[in-house]
């Protein structure tokens, strides 16, 4: 199993370097075919755009029999994407894997992901509220982190300098809610932990919220 195992991978990263035209790339960590890196750009039109993700890839001992285990290196922000961990919430990689996908298919799979989230099924609650709450936001905090963290261009006007993410904006949030609650006198960190928390954004903003957040602030 190991030799066929190894055959296959080998081929697979072999087969991925010849196809110039779907832009995933596969290589080796630390010269072992079985911890890889993939790669691909983020997909025009979404959040993601201009962005640059790699992917942590381990080979199991049964592959292809059992799925190929993948997490996100580059930090993303995305419903089925874990914030903290880069864990991945896809059915190909769990009960839906089947011996007939490779590793280009699946990081394919990954790519498409970031175009159609599924945020009834999410990795990261937090984000998928966002989503729900307020595509617009969402979009902007994701575009933010795909500028901050996957190396994706800030569009800025001829001349002016590229405007830096304040931690309210990374975290979704906007920033007018964020000082109404620091003028307060409380931190700015538990602030917004807290909004993030309680999904502080878009029509959650309302007298009702507004309440919740002072009593989890005063605890």
């Amino acid at each position: 199993m190991s030799d066929a195992r190894l055959r296959r991978v080998q081929k697979e990263i072999k087969d991925c370097a010849k196809d110039k035209t779907s832009n995933i790339s596969i290589d080796m960590i630390d010269e072992s075919p079985f911890h890889l890196i993939g790669a691909f750009p983020g997909p025009p039109d979404t959040p993601y755009e201009g962005g640059y993700y790699e992917v942590d890839i381990a080979i199991p001992d049964a592959y292809p029999f059992q799925p190929v285990k993948m997490k996100f290196i580059t930090k993303v922000y995305h419903p089925n994407v874990s914030s903290a961990s880069g864990a991945i919430c896809l059915d190909i990689l769990k009960d839906a894997w089947s011996p007939v996908l490779t590793l280009k298919s699946t990081l394919i799979s990954l790519q498409s992901l970031l175009c159609e989230p599924v945020p009834n099924d999410p990795q990261d609650a937090e984000v998928a509220k966002h989503y729900l709450a307020d595509r617009n936001s969402f979009n902007a905090t994701a575009k933010h982190w795909a500028q901050a963290y996957a190396q994706a261009p800030a569009h800025k006007k001829k001349n002016e300098p590229g405007k830096v993410a304040t931690d309210a904006e990374l975290a979704g949030l906007s920033e007018e809610n964020v000082v109404g609650f620091t003028d307060m006198g409380f931190s700015r960190d538990q602030v917004i932990s807290i909004l993030k928390k309680l999904n502080y954004r878009g029509n959650n903003v309302n007298p009702q919220s507004y309440n919740a957040v002072l009593e989890e602030l005063l605890k």
